[in-house]
């Protein structure tokens, strides 16, 4: 069988656009104009394409309302994108160039029977949403990090970098937000963890939140924050805003931005984070720490912004340090390796681990203390680890955050902020 959808939405949009006066049609007026046709599209194809007309026949009604709605989003909005991104119960797309689709659902990967129009049509859509971000994505710039107007995170690659032809990858964040305690439902925290998060950051211990790609570092952040008093001036940094702070009203937020074509007028985010810190932020959060700016971040730390929150990419907290290290040299190649760690150990208290299991379910791995430095190496403190119990399988992981043995080293923090029941989790 023909590629039923694909053809169909050309010819229905190539029917309606014939008529100029269809860019003038409210939202409403065009919907009503695409039943019509759709309509005049079964009888025409009664009598010249009985092949068509028989796959017709067949469709439901949902089928039938669903290619409606791409060829409204083909016309008005981003095309199969559009659609796809109107699906809540999706959490990831993947564009593997125009005829390869793939969405995440409930942590499970499925790939989708639709595709773009062309490859064409489909760098149309790129260049779209990416100007109304903003941002350009073209030859001399073919890749660019933005955002959707609801939040989603947006990558884009294009050809002839990519060689599939335009990649595009898009993560989205629950509508309502997420909370500790909907992370204690899902089995990634247990409730004495999630207590104990909760003092730390009230407590203002600086928090790293460590963890592979989709292990959960930004929704776990956006948890987090939750619990900075709202009476506090917090700063947000990130290479694309997606941090959903709801309950700080002295909330700034900064976003990098890319050079234009000449090579100028890029805002990176180290720049931003030297300009925070003029803001007379109480705490300075930065969506994710990726180079250079790691050694602003530490210092920024270590100068009486306590309380400050960050999130990078590492495979274990002890990672966690290794990368930083290897993101400060990057940016200050004359830095003894032993100031470096120094400045570590000094200003980031606490590394939250996370991890995506080989079931698809996210879960919090490790909570550990940073406690100094002390014979060329930094310590650390395992405060909590995940364990596996007897009902875990291969298929399916089954356990939870254990508390260790160990005491906190450094509950100074707790004591200045009047926080005397500490002794209880720590």
């Amino acid at each position: 069988m023909r590629d039923f959808f694909t053809e169909e939405t050309a010819n229905i949009r190539g029917i309606i656009s014939r008529d100029p006066s269809y860019s003038e049609l409210s939202d409403d007026q065009l919907k009503e104009r695409i039943d019509k046709t759709m309509e005049m599209r079964i009888r025409q194809c009664a009598t010249e394409d009985a092949e068509l007309a028989g796959y017709y026949s067949s469709l439901s009604f949902r089928t039938r309302k669903s290619l409606a709605d791409t060829v409204f989003e083909s016309i008005r909005g981003l095309g199969i994108l559009g659609k796809i991104i109107a699906d809540k119960s999706i959490t990831e797309v993947m564009i593997n160039g125009y005829d390869c689709i793939f969405v995440e659902r409930a942590g499970k990967l499925t790939r989708l029977p639709d595709k773009f129009e062309s490859q064409e049509r489909l760098r149309n859509i790129i260049t779209k949403f990416v100007q109304d971000m903003g941002r350009s994505v073209n030859e001399s710039n073919p890749i660019v990090d933005t955002r959707l107007a609801d939040g989603s995170r947006v990558n884009v690659v294009l050809d002839p970098i990519a060689l599939n032809g335009p990649i595009v990858t898009i993560r989205r964040f629950p509508e309502e937000g997420m909370t500790i305690q909907k992370l204690v439902n899902f089995g990634s925290l247990t409730p004495e963890a999630a207590i104990f998060l909760q003092k730390l950051v009230k407590a203002r211990y600086n928090i790293f939140i460590s963890g592979g790609t989709g292990s959960g570092k930004t929704t776990f952040l956006n948890a987090l924050s939750n619990y900075i008093p709202s009476t506090e001036r917090v700063i947000t940094i990130e290479d694309s805003a997606e941090l959903q702070i709801r309950n700080v009203p002295n909330l700034v937020r900064l976003e990098t931005r890319n050079a234009n074509s000449a090579g100028a007028g890029g805002i990176s985010m180290k720049d931003l984070i030297k300009s925070a810190l003029r803001m007379r932020p109480d705490r300075i959060v930065v969506g994710e720490v990726r180079g250079a700016e790691a050694l602003d971040m530490l210092q920024a730390m270590n100068t009486g912004h306590d309380g400050s929150l960050s999130t990078g990419h590492a495979n274990s907290a002890n990672d966690m340090l290794s990368r930083l290290e290897t993101m400060v040299l990057s940016g200050s190649e004359g830095l003894p390796l032993e100031a470096i760690r120094q400045q570590i150990a000094s200003a980031v208290d606490i590394i939250v681990h996370l991890s995506r299991l080989r079931d698809s379910s996210r879960k919090t791995m490790e909570i550990t203390e940073v406690v100094g430095y002390e014979n060329g190496k930094i310590k650390m403190n395992p405060l909590f680890k995940f364990e596996e119990d007897e009902k875990t399988t291969v298929r399916k992981v089954s356990g939870g955050l254990k508390r260790t043995e160990n005491k906190m080293q450094h509950p100074d923090k707790f004591i200045n902020s009047g926080i005397y029941d500490y002794l209880d989790e720590a």
